[in-house]
């Protein structure tokens, strides 16, 4: 049997609104589907692109992951900077080959763009030793220009070449010949990315794997083979014509929902979190619940985490519950509030805080770092003031807190609290989150939160 890779481009959607969270969520819930390479966009901001994907790359430990680049020699030193505690790491040299997009995109006519994809593929792999050349509008290219320039690229070092019918220009069984011809010369495994603008894409990835292909690209709502359709037609048809996919197909309908949630709350600017459905009202958790118990509810909730944040959202749990009893909009803050979340380098043991109309409010704050506690005491304007002035005694930096917020997530008289902390560091803002039943405790969790997140891309 033949196996066909999937390499997913959901990450790379345009105009995409996926906050960083939901981008980690995404990622991770690829690799449990088993995607084979989960590729992310160029580096556009040096400072949160790179962080992303090094943190993606914490935790993707089976699938290659791919950083796009080519539109600059300076793309490169990002991809490579950024993929540097990658397992599996991959550049994707991606540069149209087409006349209309070299000259409006790069730029260049051909004998220049002949040069720059030499260029960009020899820089590429004196970093990584995994390079993809991807050609851009490849249907649309000049037949001897589009064999010149994969000439180019294997000879510079590229391991993989795939080709992009961008335009759409092209029915399927065409397709699958054009893809033949060109995998024959490649001598590389070879790749196919089929816009779906016209509803084909599929027919033409699937008959392009009859032909040889050995990997294609797929998305999850995205412009390319949706990922679902594709891996159910090799289910169904791939003992008759002798492929097979590493896709964990029974869980990939439940997973690509749970990326679908993902991307509709991400769309939908006057809601953060999207939680619906019948099973919300049978979850009712107390202290004396298992992990298991809470996991299952976490599910029923729509999140598929990891076994990490699992632990984290039991113990957030068991403290919550030892004041009162959890139901779906309380564990549903629990999650926000400490999973998906940056390692936690400051973690928060315990706090003092006193407070009156006739005493100047004083905090003492117990924090852990590396094993070690550390404690700070201050006075300050009001509890929650003092409280962070002593987190930034204990840190020894100052951050000015760019706005502070604080809401009631239940209703009653044991209602939850969460606030919300923005903190600038520089030109950028840090957004940190916590609950509790005590509003103070909410608001120094959310502190230390954006603390973490700050520390966390500085180191």
């Amino acid at each position: 049997m033949k196996q066909i890779r999937i390499a997913d481009t959901t990450l790379c959607k345009e105009n995409s609104r996926f906050s960083f969270k939901e981008k980690l969520e995404i990622a991770r819930q690829l690799e449990k589907l088993s995607v084979d390479i989960i590729e992310l966009p160029e580096i556009i901001n040096e400072r949160t692109d790179i962080l992303f994907v090094r943190t993606v790359a914490s935790f993707v430990k089976k699938s290659v992951i791919s950083v796009a680049a080519g539109s600059t020699l300076e793309s490169i030193d990002n991809a490579a900077q950024a993929l540097s505690n990658a397992n599996k790491p991959c550049i994707r040299v991606e540069l149209p080959v087409s006349p209309a997009l070299m000259e409006y995109t790069c730029h260049k006519k051909a004998n220049k763009m002949i040069a720059h994809i030499k260029e960009c593929i020899t820089k590429a792999k004196s970093y990584c030793e995994n390079v993809e050349f991807c050609a851009v509008d490849a249907t649309r290219a000049e037949k001897d220009f589009l064999k010149d320039a994969i000439k180019a690229a294997r000879e510079s070092g590229a391991t993989a070449i795939s080709i992009c019918d961008s335009a759409s220009s092209m029915m399927p069984d065409d397709f699958a010949e054009f893809a033949e011809k060109i995998g024959k010369k490649a001598d590389v495994p070879m790749g196919v990315k089929c816009d779906n603008k016209n509803g084909l894409a599929t027919a033409s990835s699937i008959l392009s794997c009859r032909k040889g292909v050995d990997v294609v690209k797929t998305a999850v709502d995205g412009d390319c083979a949706p990922l679902d359709e594709f891996v159910t037609m090799i289910k169904n048809c791939g003992d008759n014509y002798g492929f097979e996919s590493n896709i964990r197909f029974t869980e990939m309908h439940r997973i690509i929902k749970q990326i679908n949630r993902i991307a509709e709350n991400a769309n939908n600017e006057n809601t953060a979190v999207s939680v619906a459905g019948a099973d919300e009202n049978s979850i009712h958790l107390d202290a004396k619940d298992s992990a298991d118990d809470v996991a299952v509810a976490v599910k029923k909730l729509g999140y598929d985490l990891s076994e990490e944040d699992d632990a984290k959202v039991y113990e957030e749990f068991l403290r919550v519950a030892e004041k009162k009893n959890v139901g779906a909009k309380e564990l549903d803050a629990i999650v926000a509030s400490v999973a998906l979340q940056v390692p936690a380098t400051y973690k928060l043991i315990s706090y003092i805080v006193n407070s009156g109309n006739i005493i100047n409010s004083s905090a003492q704050i117990t924090l852990e770092k590396d094993g070690e506690q550390l404690q700070g005491i201050c006075i300050g304007d009001g509890p929650v003031d003092a409280a962070f002035l002593a987190i930034d005694q204990i840190i020894g930096h100052h951050y000015e807190l760019d706005d502070f917020q604080i809401q009631s997530v239940t209703q009653g008289k044991e209602a939850m609290g969460s606030a919300i902390v923005k903190l600038r560091n520089g030109s950028r803002v840090f957004s940190g989150n916590g609950i509790s039943t005590d509003i103070i405790g909410a608001s120094i969790r959310a502190y230390l939160n954006a603390v973490n997140k700050i520390v966390y891309e500085e180191a």
